[in-house]
């Protein structure tokens, strides 16, 4: 029997061509675990890490914190989401509980836009994050000074005590 060139060629074809099956459903399965994973790990708790000179004051609460705008007391300075907004000595040598700088800052924060509907009730929470040898006269400058920018609902940071079983 001849075959004519076209029947050939297709005839080649075939011989050369080589066996690669891949099964997909067991790389699906994979990619679902994955992303299950990482949506699952992403969604834990936050947890706020002090810088450096920041001892926490430890609490006995096992209240989850929330993703709220920070403000750092750490040493010489005052930091609203890393930013330096005043300095500590600054803050205590002012006249009156206004600190001027975290108050020009919080009014740029609180003017941000919400996008998502359920994150509207945390826009008006800050977290402060302070020293526990931190004077109290600063601590209500900071506090007052939030409460002035329509910060309503303050909390602060601290480490958990560790559970005596």
């Amino acid at each position: 029997m001849k075959l004519t060139p076209l029947e050939k060629r297709a005839d080649r074809k075939d011989r050369n061509k080589t066996g690669l099956d891949m099964n997909l459903v067991s790389l699906i399965d994979i990619f679902t675990i994955l992303i299950f994973f990482l949506m699952s790990s992403a969604a834990g708790v936050e947890i706020l890490t002090p810088g450096k000179g920041v001892s926490l004051p430890q609490s006995s609460a096992d209240k989850t914190p929330k993703e709220t705008l920070v403000i750092t007391v750490s040493g010489p300075d005052i930091l609203v989401e890393g930013r330096r907004v005043a300095t500590v000595n600054e803050a205590l040598a002012t006249e009156g509980d206004l600190i001027a700088g975290l108050k020009e800052e919080l009014d740029l924060q609180a003017k941000r836009v919400v996008i998502r509907t359920e994150n509207q009730a945390q826009g008006k929470a800050i977290t402060i994050m302070g020293d526990k040898t931190l004077p109290y006269a600063l601590l209500r400058k900071v506090m007052v000074t939030a409460a002035r920018a329509d910060f309503s609902e303050v909390s602060f940071a601290v480490t958990p005590k560790a559970v005596k079983s």
